[in-house]
This record gives C-alpha cells, structure tokens and sequence, in this order.
C-alpha cells in the first residue's frame, strides 16, 4: 500500500464528513499513515490515491462534477493511472453507464459496465437496513439503504459481489466499485477496508 495515504471525497452534496470521518477512524485503527479530505477542486484530484464519490442527490452531484471538469479529471486518473474510485448511493449511479430514468437529466461517468434505476427501494421513509452477504466477507455486512438504487445488470468485467434477492446492490469493475448502499453510516469498517486494499 502507498505510504501517507490520499483520500478524496467528493464535496459537492451528500455524506462528504461521514466518509472523511470513518477514513480517519480506519487509519488511525490500523495504525495507517493517511488522511481523507473533501474534494473542491481540480488541483486536488491531481493529488490523491482513491477517490469516492459518496450519497446524495445524483442529480446535483453529476451536473457539479461535469461543470467543474472533475468528470474528465477522475476519468483519466483512474483508467490511465488505476486510481480505485468508489461510489456509493448516489456515486454509485454517477459510475454507470446506463440509467433506466433520464428524466432528471443525471451526467454518467461511463465508468463501468452496468445499469441502474434509481431510488430502487422507495423513498426516504422506506430505508433499511440489511445484513448482506459480500463475496469474500466472512461475515454478513449490516448495510444501511436510503433512497438507494439498484443495480439492473453487469456486463463485460462487471461483477456483481453482493445482492438481495437476486437485486445487484454491489459491483466491481478493475479499480472501481459501486455500492447502492451508504457504508459511511455504519460502525463496520470493512468496506472502507476492501476499499484501501484496492491501491
């Protein structure tokens, strides 16, 4: 793993603190040498490890990423320097290549190949939390999903690792990874785990 580790979080909307707070708590556990930080502008895309592209309203986050150029900056770190990108909830939707409702005008990344329909399970008042079975994860994962999307199908080197009822909720593809559910705001410090070990 890379000494003095970064890790950028997106800062446009969303669980931004949450994912820098758990990063942190990760580093400090692990006794890691590294920081996470909020990601403002392009200059410090240039800088870091990992990126994640945390919840939040894909709509607003994907217009802001395209407006500020971050959408070509991520793209080319990532595929020309294999930077892991991870996206959750709404991130997970902005890593897409296909949407089932392009009524709101949300940007895709391309990033990988799959498909997803957004807020999948309800609204806000319809969240849950599940334990989930994740494919090298010797124990389920309590997952907590708001407003979450799903993933419809993988293809190519897209694999699903975790589903419920035969619902894709997670998927990997090389260096990126996408989550329809907010690892962020729980205790379990797993995801962020497999996430670093991704560099």
């Amino acid at each position: 793993m890379v000494k003095n580790l970064k890790i950028g979080v997106i800062g446009i909307q969303g669980a931004v603190s949450e994912h820098i707070n758990i990063l942190n708590k990760l580093f400090f556990q692990e006794s890691i040498s590294g920081k996470a930080f909020s990601i403002k502008n392009n200059k410090q895309i240039n800088e870091i490890d990992a990126l994640i592209l945390p919840g939040g309203e894909s709509t607003t986050i994907s217009r802001i990423l395209f407006q500020k150029g971050f959408d070509r900056l991520i793209t080319k770190r990532a595929k020309e320097e294999n930077i892991p990108v991870m996206g959750t909830c709404a991130g997970c939707v902005v890593l897409s290549s296909e949407i089932n409702d392009y009524s709101h005008d949300v940007k895709l990344l391309n990033a990988m190949n799959m498909k997803v329909t957004r807020n999948a399970f309800g609204r806000q008042r319809e969240s849950f939390e599940y334990n989930l079975e994740i494919d090298g994860f010797l124990k389920p994962y309590n997952a907590v999903f708001i407003r979450a999307p799903i993933i419809e199908k993988v293809w190519g080197k897209c694999k699903a690792i975790a589903k419920i009822n035969e619902k894709i909720v997670m998927a990997r593809e090389g260096n990126f990874l996408a989550l329809s559910f907010h690892p962020e705001l729980t205790d379990d410090l797993r995801i962020h785990q497999y996430f670093l070990d991704m560099i």
